[in-house]
């Protein structure tokens, strides 16, 4: 069964995860811009960083395994707080969401949901909004239900287009309020987030419309594993195959298809 992962950082894995993932079924994942574990301090840092993702990885997923491998441009919200810096990264957005992998803007959202936070929210969400570009959206880590909240009153507010919006990193304590909008609805797989278990339970009580699983696997404790493992889990408990193949393949391929850039075969 194909998947499509939406969250992989496999610039923090080796080559060999991707030849695993590939045999675990994943033939497409898309590597949002993250928190890479320190602090950038200078804006150029950001910028030879989405070079790398964009070209290098690309590159890479190809040849270690033949995967399909998109990006998503952001400046992510934690390092939004160093307002100066800040401004330069976003200003320089705009250039590189032309280029052939990239297939959207992210990750982008709060971390501590602090005003300088707010800002580069908004301003990322009217870039992606004039471009008709997928937009990836992350939950904060603290404070995640009032977060939650806020996120979903500035989208609604701005009035940009919710069902190019992904709200990520949803927990049992997010769904209520992400399922108000009209957004699609991840669960990131992942340890001290959400596990495979009470994701699948929670879809088993919403349904599986919108609704997209995808891993972290970052340099921290993380599998990229974590959607094969979660798939097999899935049938395991008595899911229809088909149903299966919608919440990991079907709707992130469609949320990701409205984006230009997006060619991989369905």
């Amino acid at each position: 069964m194909r998947i499509i992962d939406p969250h992989m950082h496999m610039v923090s894995r080796s080559a060999e995860d991707y030849r695993r993932a590939r045999r675990a079924g994943v033939e497409c994942c898309i590597e949002p811009a993250f928190w890479s574990g320190q602090d950038k301090h200078h804006a150029g840092a950001f910028f030879d960083y989405f070079e790398q993702i964009i070209e290098h990885e690309t590159d890479r997923a190809e040849r270690a395994a033949n995967v399909d491998h998109y990006v998503t441009i952001g400046l992510e919200p934690k390092e939004a707080n160093y307002r100066d810096m800040a401004e330069k990264v976003v200003d320089r957005i705009p250039e590189y969401l032309d280029r052939d992998p990239v297939v959207g803007v992210g990750e982008i959202g709060f971390d501590q949901v602090t005003d300088d936070e707010e800002w580069a929210f908004r301003r990322q969400l009217e870039i992606a909004e004039d471009r008709e570009l997928p937009v990836i959206v992350h939950t904060p880590h603290t404070d995640k239900p009032s977060g939650t909240e806020h996120i979903v009153d500035i989208i609604e507010e701005m009035g940009v287009t919710q069902e190019r919006i992904i709200i990520d990193h949803n927990t049992e304590n997010t769904i209520d309020i992400s399922t108000r909008t009209d957004c699609w609805i991840g669960f990131t797989l992942y340890p001290g987030k959400i596990e495979a278990d009470s994701a699948i339970g929670l879809l088993e009580e919403y349904g599986t419309d919108n609704m997209i699983f995808n891993s972290a696997a970052d340099w921290d404790p993380s599998d990229p594993l974590a959607v094969p493992k979660a798939r097999d889990r899935m049938i395991d408990r008595g899911w229809d195959r088909e149903e299966v193949r919608k919440v990991i393949f079907e709707n992130p391929y469609e949320f990701f298809d409205q984006s230009p850039n997006f060619d991989y075969e369905a």
